[in-house]
């Protein structure tokens, strides 16, 4: 078969992925409560996708289906019986330091609108919102805050493009100790940021944590199977990364960054990230590397010796991408990201390539598995997140693996680019 034969064929078989619904179910006290997912309608019969709290915490995800004329709640309630009877030992109810909450946003007011109402209705007691607005075109996202959330949320314009240009910009503004970053595009949790940034006040030497994300729907296709291989989630086990006790299990530590965390759930002590400079400027969406800033930052830390903690009781849903050429535009950005960050490592320290050549034949070897084409397992037990349920096509890996060639191009042409003139458009 031909290669557009393949493609084709890839292509219908991922029109044939069926919608999944989101559901949330809490069993807290003698009586579980069922919840859809961020603005989906009630859970009725059918597929879905349920994230298991415990006195509010989640402890598992799985898939599973209502029949048709049962009780969604009474038969969710029996599927998750095998979650964890509670949360993990590890992060401490410490009261939570003051945070600022960045939001970089590019002309999607409707989007930025949703996420602000979550922010708002956090239950940690003294944050601020930051809404950077990158680049933009029209003043709607200016108008909005402006209009309907007046003095509760700060804007600054940055016209530099530019992911980790408009971050830097955030922290630039920050109040907070500790400075939390979240995406547009992400519903959070009310417990989400006090989740986050209350591990900063038991530990001294913690210098970033990073939390899990979920999806807030999977209606279609390109939602279903980007699901199916992980999406961003990082499981439920709370784990520190300590780079003077490197963990046994990660021999290519700390430059397989992507697996502490995403940029769409992620905080820093202020001063720490301040310290170490803040992003890359030429990393990050926006730019022509496409990406990494997210992880260039997690290793700038981790490399001065601070600690990183994941912690999945920090939890926000992210709206993932739609459609097939916007998982085509994923694809390769993420193989872009990965390598470009990987150059700022080297290009920016370079007392750090004895150990990166060390890792070099393993770092190969796992790229080459990330971005194989992968089949289906049939998983499903409670508590698997990455059941893959629906194959990964082979264009998708085919264009991630060309993004990996890229990044280190990318990079280098987005260092070429114009910097921040930061200080001016604040509200």
């Amino acid at each position: 078969m031909s290669r557009r034969a393949v493609v084709r064929e890839e292509i219908r078989r991922f029109l044939e992925i069926g919608a999944v619904q989101v559901a949330d179910l809490d069993l807290d006290g003698d009586e579980a409560v069922l919840r859809p997912g961020p603005g989906g309608p009630p859970v009725t019969h059918g597929e879905v996708f349920l994230l298991v709290r415990r006195s509010g915490r989640p402890v598992a995800t799985l898939l599973t289906r209502v029949p048709e004329g049962a009780d969604p709640r009474a038969v969710l309630t029996a599927a998750a019986s095998g979650a964890p009877r509670e949360a993990a030992a590890g992060d401490a109810a410490a009261l939570p330091p003051y945070a600022s909450v960045v939001v970089a946003t590019r002309e999607r007011a409707g989007q930025l609108a949703r996420a602000l109402d979550s922010l708002l209705a956090q239950d940690h007691p003294r944050f601020e919102v930051v809404v950077v607005d990158n680049a933009p075109v029209t003043g709607g996202t200016r108008e909005l805050v402006e209009r309907k959330y007046g003095e509760r949320v700060r804007y600054v314009c940055e016209p530099v493009p530019g992911l980790a240009v408009a971050h830097n910009r955030g922290l630039a503004l920050a109040r907070g100790e500790v400075v939390a970053f979240t995406d547009d595009d992400v519903v959070a949790d009310p417990r989400w940021l006090g989740e986050l940034t209350a591990p900063f006040a038991d530990d001294p030497r913690l210098g970033c944590a990073t939390g899990l994300i979920l999806p807030a729907r999977l209606r279609t296709p390109a939602q279903v199977l980007l699901e199916s291989h992980g999406g961003f989630a990082k499981g439920f086990t709370p784990t520190t990364y300590d780079p003077g006790d490197p963990p046994r299990d990660e021999p290519l530590f700390p430059f397989t960054a992507g697996r502490f965390g995403s940029g769409a759930n992620m905080a820093f002590r202020t001063d720490v990230l301040r310290a170490v400079g803040g992003f890359d400027p030429a990393t990050g969406a926006g730019t022509a590397a496409r990406g990494g800033d997210d992880l260039y930052g997690f290793v700038r830390v981790l490399a001065q010796g601070h600690r990183l903690r994941y912690t999945p009781y920090a939890l926000v849903w992210h709206h993932h991408r739609e459609t097939w050429s916007d998982l085509e535009t994923q694809a390769y950005g993420y193989g872009a990201g990965l390598t470009a960050y990987l150059t700022a490592i080297l290009v920016n320290r370079p007392a750090l390539l004895p150990a990166f050549l060390a890792r070099l034949p393993r770092g190969l070897a796992r790229a080459r598995a990330l971005t194989e084409a992968r089949d289906t397992d049939g998983g499903g037990a409670p508590g698997a997140h990455d059941t893959r349920t629906h194959p990964w096509p082979r264009r998708l890996s085919r264009l991630q693996r060309r993004g990996m060639l890229y990044g280190p191009l990318g990079y280098l042409r987005a260092r070429r680019a114009p910097v921040s003139t930061a200080g001016r458009g604040t509200r």
